[in-house]
């Protein structure tokens, strides 16, 4: 089969106590030219914003799908992540012909995919999923910061550092808490 279209999937935000669940769908050009391509986890910030630029103006297509702290806490963090990718590749504006999910599952989507496990570090454009998604989760979590300065996202991102474990101590949980995913409770 000639494949035209490939889609690379990921999501970011999943371990989180705080935030959305962030998916990114990607179609890159067949013969890209996008040097540097990896996990997002393995890359610098600078190298970050670089690459997602590079590839927001350089792809066929780019989808972001963002599951808040409420829907996660109704259906729960895999069924959530789940979603969010779905609602990536929704938002394509070029319709895939086959789409890669990084991780352990497949999307519930009329559209053929397979799971990759590692995928963010061996699929161009899984990587390049992995970079919009960890790079538009973190800067909406820079934008709670501002509204909740208190638990530190900007730099936390809302994972459990010891900062914000601390914070949690000393205030109530914030309404992008997922209830579900236990944080401290003020006393």
């Amino acid at each position: 089969m000639n494949t035209r279209h490939i889609c690379g999937v990921d999501e970011v935000g999943r371990g989180t106590l705080a935030g959305p669940v962030v998916a990114s769908a990607v179609i890159l050009q067949e013969n890209h030219n996008i040097m540097g391509l990896n996990d997002s986890k393995k890359l610098s910030v600078k190298n970050r914003e670089r690459l997602f630029t590079m590839i927001i103006e350089s792809s066929i297509s780019v989808g972001i799908g963002i599951i808040d702290s409420q829907i996660i806490d109704k259906l729960n963090i895999r069924r959530a992540t789940l979603l969010a990718m779905k609602n990536a590749v929704l938002d394509l504006k070029t319709k895939p012909d086959v789409v890669l999910v990084d991780g352990l599952d497949k999307i519930d989507i009329n559209i053929p995919n397979e799971n990759i496990i590692k995928g963010d570090s061996k699929i161009d454009c899984i990587m390049a999923a992995s970079i919009i998604a960890k790079v538009k989760r973190d800067h909406l979590m820079k934008e709670y910061s501002n509204k909740y300065p208190e638990f530190g996202f900007e730099k936390n991102k809302g994972y459990g550092t010891k900062f914000h474990l601390n914070a949690l101590k000393t205030n109530s949980p914030s309404p992008i808490h997922r209830m579900t995913f236990k944080p401290i409770k003020k006393k």
